[in-house]
């Protein structure tokens, strides 16, 4: 629809409310709704707060026959949303962070603030490096490049990364696993003198601010990259970085679990289950979900509960029946206060294991959480529209007034058969 239509249709409403606001009638009542509504917001709000659901228990990743939809198994922890959606950045990303750290100097031409500490060791040369980053120019503070906007890490191999990144190497080279890091590059070891002006639009002798985030690396001898792996190289490869994200959920190091998952997640990028077909996509399927699942698991507990949407969805996306994935969307929804959408998961997980007792508790979680807002919003609003109406008065009892009638029948049947009686033996003398 353009503009002039969308216009068009709205003139009708312009013309009506119009006529209404010169009523004062309807002045007088749009003056009073919005002072209301305006004062008992908040209250509704807090109520709906004060309103807590119970925390189902999570026993995560029991090997048990017959798994319920509200516990995990080894595999499945808790879904798939963007593999970029661990670590993003808690600023909005137009311009680079403010860091106060110390500054340390790298080489003469790439300097480091550490942002977030990382924890393990460094990556050596030929490691193959998952990253997320954002770069802008220095002189005039325009973003070029984010990779946590595209939702996929960035693969780097260290020692054969082009030259335009020569400065981000060497920044990613010092940093440790789930370390955050804000580097200044010089343009020698950036876009060099003459710039870049396709994709991405570099101006010439451009300084560069990274803001980086190294997810996890491979130590890999031969510096095999992502592309250069069969198909069976890299689901294995997948496997291994869920099954080490499965042993840090197990010790509650969520961040550096979902790492784990988030590497696993590169291997398998969407180019990549693209081009599978039949048992090589079902291998991959099978390991690729179970990690957007895990991912979910972890931002469940760290209350992240949108991402965890994102992360439901996207296996929903390949299997839309999965009803864990489903309870686990709804869970988070239900965190959200999005009670409906909530409900109409649970309701779909139902249909997939009906006997499931997570399901039924959480559906009758929002049944309770539903009347209590109800009960609340109704002492709110009561008597807002004026004095409550008059009750209507009662009929009047059906079998007193039968009663009544036999009553005055009786009084009046002997009288009138007397009168008859009575005429009649005047017209016999």
């Amino acid at each position: 629809m353009n503009v002039f239509e969308c216009s068009k249709n709205r003139l009708p409403k312009f013309a009506v409310l119009a006529k209404m606001k010169s009523s004062a009638i309807f002045t007088r009542q749009a003056a009073i709704l919005h002072a209301f509504i305006s004062q008992t917001r908040k209250q509704l709000q807090i109520s709906s707060k004060q309103v807590k659901r119970q925390d189902l228990p999570v026993s995560v990743m029991e090997e048990i026959p017959s798994q319920s939809i509200g516990k995990d198994d080894e595999d499945e922890i808790v879904m798939e949303a963007a593999a970029a959606v661990h670590g993003e950045p808690l600023q909005d990303g137009n311009c680079p962070p403010n860091v106060e750290s110390a500054v340390e100097i790298l080489q003469e031409k790439v300097t480091k603030q550490i942002i977030k500490e990382g924890h393990g060791r460094k990556p050596s040369k030929y490691a193959t490096c998952f990253l997320h980053y954002r770069a802008w120019t220095e002189s005039t503070q325009h973003k070029f490049e984010d990779t946590w906007h595209e939702q996929r890490p960035f693969e780097m191999i260290l020692g054969k990364e082009k030259n335009e990144m020569t400065g981000l190497a060497v920044g990613v080279s010092s940093m440790k696993a789930g370390e955050r890091a804000l580097l200044h590059v010089g343009w020698e070891l950036g876009y060099g003198k003459e710039g870049n002006f396709s994709f991405p639009n570099v101006p010439p002798m451009a300084d560069i601010i990274y803001e980086v985030e190294l997810i996890g690396f491979d130590e890999v001898k031969e510096g095999k990259a992502r592309g250069d792996m069969t198909v069976e190289e890299r689901i294995s490869a997948a496997d291994r970085r869920k099954m080490d994200g499965n042993s840090l959920f197990k010790e509650e190091i969520l961040e550096e679990a979902m790492q784990q998952y988030e590497m696993a997640i590169a291997y398998l990028g969407d180019d990549f289950m693209f081009q599978l077909f039949g048992k090589y996509r079902d291998m991959a399927l099978a390991v690729k979900n179970p990690c957007h699942l895990n991912m979910a698991a972890c931002l469940i507990k760290l209350k992240r509960y949108e991402e965890a949407i994102a992360q439901c969805t996207i296996v929903l996306v390949e299997d839309e029946n999965n009803a864990k994935a489903l309870f686990r969307r709804g869970k988070a929804r239900a965190e959200l206060g999005q009670t409906d959408a909530a409900r109409e998961d649970f309701l779909k997980a139902r249909k997939h294991a009906p006997e499931d007792k997570a399901i039924l508790r959480e559906l009758r979680l929002l049944d309770e959480h539903d009347r209590a807002i109800y009960k609340k919003q109704k002492e709110i609003y009561g008597g807002i529209f004026g004095p409550p109406s008059q009750p209507k008065p009662k009929p009047t009892n059906v079998l007193m007034r039968t009663w009544q009638w036999l009553i005055l029948i009786c009084q009046w049947l002997p009288s009138l058969i007397y009168r008859l009686f009575r005429r009649e033996r005047h017209k016999a003398d």
